[in-house]
């Protein structure tokens, strides 16, 4: 049986290799391209295909040609599954995969990082340092196990965002629908509008659906403490960034970290040295000495890297040998 990988990055070559390694009865076979209406005829002859990209797959005619083919299935080696019409590919017989959880742990480190740099006040000394200042001024910080961390969405990644917190001290409030027990002496769970009220690091862990599009608004930034840090390590638009970038500016919060961006397709992973980023408001985030923008990178360590390709070859092959993976988004049947 043959597999055909697209997008794939040099970093994810020896992970596919051992995997087939204990899987021989397959051919893998990997490309750098994006699927879409130009690349889907790449497909033709495969049993299975696997995808990571930012690109949509929305054109109707990808769906068709891949049950055309025979393909039963499309795998992301990713958690974020937006990018896919799971309407077209139940209408072509297609089952959607995504990786929900290849390590939590990476997302929840760089959270960590983020507001480690920012409570310490490492960007403003970091600015003035270069311009020969190495005042003390107004960087006086608070100490990690004095605060009260609010995590919007305590899934896989939220809650181990929350057990680091925890272990270092940190009050740790919750915002999620599904309340699980084991989290019951690490977190206590609250509303919404508590969260943001009483936290003074909020941190997003949420999917991008259309009721989480932009849910932390101007008007949320308004019901944050003045002396908030701001993180987001989820999904670019449920930010809505304008909003974001004013609430910096009119010190209505006091920090804020961001690895996911509104716009982000054509800018992360690209080295666009020397050329315009054709986005205002990153452009003004990154200007500002309490923002840290790190490009999309919270997943990305060997161990994540390692389990989002053996996830996904993995719920390939169960769905090929006629068997239902634990990680579909939508089903064939």
């Amino acid at each position: 049986m043959k597999i055909l990988m697209y997008t794939v990055r040099p970093d994810e070559q020896g992970p596919i290799s051992d995997w087939n390694k204990q899987h021989t009865e397959y051919q893998i076979d990997t490309n750098s391209l994006p699927l879409n209406a130009k690349t889907v005829d790449l497909a033709k002859g495969y049993d299975g295909i696997a995808i990571l990209q930012h690109a949509s797959v929305d054109e109707p005619i990808v769906y068709k040609t891949l049950k055309e083919f025979g393909i039963k299935q499309i795998s992301l080696r990713s958690t974020g599954y937006e990018i896919i019409d799971l309407k077209e590919a139940a209408q072509n017989g297609l089952a959607v995969t995504n990786v929900p959880g290849y390590s939590p742990r990476s997302v929840s480190e760089l959270v960590l990082a983020h507001v480690m740099w920012l409570l310490r006040h490492l960007g403003e000394v970091r600015e003035r340092e270069q311009h020969g200042d190495f005042t003390w001024t107004n960087t006086e910080a608070k100490e990690i196990h004095t605060l009260t961390v609010g995590i919007i969405g305590a899934g896989k990644i939220g809650s181990a965002v929350a057990r680091i917190f925890r272990a270092l001290g940190a009050t740790v409030i919750a915002a999620d629908p599904i309340h699980r027990p084991d989290l019951n002496d690490t977190l206590t769970y609250v509303n919404h509008e508590t969260v943001y009220k009483t936290a003074d690091i909020v941190t997003m862990h949420t999917p991008l659906t259309e009721e989480t599009h932009h849910m932390i608004d101007a008007q949320v930034f308004k019901e944050m403490k003045s002396s908030a840090i701001f993180i987001n390590a989820s999904r670019g638009p449920v930010v809505n960034t304008s909003d974001l970038v004013k609430a910096l500016e009119d010190k209505e919060i006091a920090a804020a970290a961001i690895d996911t961006f509104e716009g982000e397709t054509s800018i992360v992973n690209h080295d666009l040295t020397g050329k315009p980023l054709h986005n205002e408001n990153l452009e003004k985030l990154l200007a500002m000495p309490n923002v840290n923008v790190s490009p999309h990178i919270g997943f990305y360590t060997e161990v994540a890297v390692q389990n989002m390709v053996e996830i996904t070859l993995n719920d390939v092959d169960a769905i090929l040998h006629g068997k239902k993976s634990p990680h579909q988004v939508s089903s064939n049947a």
